[in-house]
Formats: C-alpha cells, sequence, structure tokens
C-alpha cells in the first residue's frame, strides 16, 4: 500500500512551482514512500518515559557582563578607509 499517490507529488511540485516529468513523479512517489514508512517506524518506540525536549543538549545563554569602554574615534576608524567623505565612509552606488 502506497503512502502517497503521484497526485500528491504532482500538487507538491506545482506548489514548489517545480517542472518534474512522469519518470520523476514516478521515482520521487517511490522516494517520499519510503521515507514515510521510515518516520513511521518511529511509531513503534515506547516513549511513556520520555520527556519532550526542544534540543538534546542543556543550552544556557552564556552573556559576559555589560561594561561600558571607550570606543574607537571617527578619525582612528576612517583612518585607513580608502575613501572618505565628510566623515563617513564613501562606497560605489549600489542603486541606480
Amino acid at each position: 500500500m502506497s503512502r502517497i499517490s503521484e497526485e500528491q507529488v504532482k500538487h507538491v511540485a506545482h506548489l514548489a512551482r517545480l517542472a518534474v516529468s512522469e519518470e520523476e513523479v514516478k521515482m520521487f512517489t517511490e522516494q517520499l514512500d519510503a521515507i514515510i514508512g521510515f518516520a513511521e517506524e518511529l511509531n513503534e518506540l515506547d516513549t511513556d518515559n520520555v520527556e519532550p525536549t526542544t534540543h538534546v543538549l542543556d543550552l544556557k545563554n552564556v552573556l559576559r557582563e555589560d561594561v561600558v569602554k571607550d570606543s574607537v574615534s571617527r578619525e582612528e576608524a576612517l583612518k585607513n578607509a580608502p575613501d572618505q567623505k565628510d566623515g563617513q565612509f564613501k562606497v560605489p552606488n549600489v542603486l541606480e
């Protein structure tokens, strides 16, 4: 019994704006059916005592302390700029 039909494959291809041949439709139908079969095997696992997780590792945000420091002066930031104008970096136009 196939878990996915050729019409469903064609429908998804249409939604994704993909042009697929009849040969590709048959191939994708077989491949997707196999993928769904593998995913259905997970239903056989006993997960009653398994807590839901969003990530396999405990994650913590490691943040540095927010300390005010002196920043680079405008002159220091612009000293190696290939081109500058009015205290700012001058770059080529990217819009016409």
